[in-house]
């Protein structure tokens, strides 16, 4: 193998599917990255095998090859190379690969590249297409919610849910459940659920930040897997994502969202984030406990009022003007739960739906109907 690139293209590549590389397995190739050239690209890939990245680089091919090279040194190195061209040459008698870039020059011992797992690319069953920006979106609204216990496996995944014309992506850990809606650009050809591991989509998410152009998914008809296929852009080549799908039974999502509420709490999304932050500060010495009270006001506007209290700490009382629709009523949350759910709402203001202190609360951004996060509440003694 013999090739040249871009210092600023390597590296960017690195970055993207850098994230893939196996961190804890025994096998020592999984530590690795594969470089293989492929027409006037380098091909780079990484796996822990459960989820893999590939992206294509433009680069010039001297002589094709493929080797795979230890990820955190190539990284490393490469990162703090110049940005000019880079020269790899594979040097199969020692397993080593040489690399040249403007005075700097290294030789990395290397693992032959037909110790890599096999990483599935394209094909051509029925794709469909998402647009970035709402699957980016959607990504950043639903993954927080998996659960990152893998006692549970089923909940570390995200259900994506086919229907007709609509995707519906939901995500939970056993106290908060978030659900997620888009409109797909063209009707799927029969109803789909498939459970994808949270971390491959938060991945899939950072990959697709900058991306313009509509991704495209597919499930073989083995429904063991996912793949994402993205432009890429200006890598000059493409990006995929693969990933694993979980085997087994998501639960009833639309079973956990309470239909009716008897309380009806609207704030603005920032004065809500703001106060819960200070209230977490006090709250993290008492199981983060954060205190809700909801006053409605007769003449002038409601108010609620976030407090926590830590007995080695102090405590915190914060006041935010709302419009409150029902009776009065108190009950408490995980501090951090609010503040997770708060940080992902893009509209200005959020509606909190409560019934009993003993019952789920739902928050719905004011203005999207697409939206919907439902939290647990906590325990609080009188």
């Amino acid at each position: 193998m013999k090739v040249s690139c871009l210092q600023e293209n390597l590296s960017r590549g690195l970055a993207i599917v850098g994230r893939a590389v196996s961190l804890r397995s025994v096998l020592p190739v999984l530590h690795n990255i594969l470089l293989a050239t492929d027409q006037s690209q380098l091909k780079l890939s990484a796996t822990d095998l459960s989820t893999s990245i590939t992206c294509w680089i433009g680069a010039k091919t001297k002589e094709e090859g493929a080797t795979t090279v230890p990820a955190r040194l190539l990284v490393d190195f490469v990162n703090s190379l110049p940005p000019e061209q880079i020269d790899l040459e594979l040097v199969t008698r020692t397993q080593t690969l040489h690399l040249k870039c403007a005075r700097t020059e290294a030789n990395i011992k290397v693992i032959d590249a037909q110790e890599f797992p096999l990483i599935p690319t394209a094909i051509e069953d029925r794709k469909i297409t998402l647009q970035p920006e709402a699957l980016r979106q959607m990504i950043e609204q639903v993954t927080f919610a998996a659960a990152t216990d893998e006692s549970r496996p089923i909940l570390t995944g995200v259900l994506a849910d086919f229907q007709e014309a609509k995707l519906t992506l939901a995500a939970a850990d056993g106290f908060r459940l978030s659900v997620r809606s888009a409109p797909l650009s063209e009707p799927v050809p029969e109803p789909m659920k498939v459970i994808i591991p949270a971390r491959a989509l938060q991945e899939l998410g950072r990959v697709a930040a900058e991306e313009g152009e509509p991704v495209e998914m597919t499930i073989p008809s083995a429904r063991n897997q996912v793949l994402f296929h993205l432009a890429g852009g200006a890598l000059g080549g493409p990006i995929e994502v693969v990933s694993q799908l979980i085997e087994g039974n998501f639960p009833d999502y639309k079973q956990i969202i309470p239909t009716s509420y008897n309380t009806r709490t609207v704030v603005d999304t920032k004065e809500f984030l703001r106060a819960a932050k200070i209230a977490l500060l006090f709250a993290r010495d008492a199981a983060n406990i954060v205190r809700l009270q909801m006053a409605p006001g007769e003449e002038e506007p409601g108010s609620l009022t976030l407090a926590a209290t830590a007995a080695e700490v102090g405590d915190n009382v914060g006041q935010i003007d709302a419009t409150i629709e029902g009776q009065a009523m108190e009950i408490a949350f995980n501090g951090r739960y609010l503040i997770d759910i708060l940080n992902v709402i893009d509209s200005a203001q959020v509606a909190l739906e409560t019934s009993t202190p003993s019952s789920p609360g739902v928050f719905r951004p004011v203005g999207d109907e697409d939206f919907v996060h439902v939290i647990m509440p906590m325990h609080i003694s009188r």
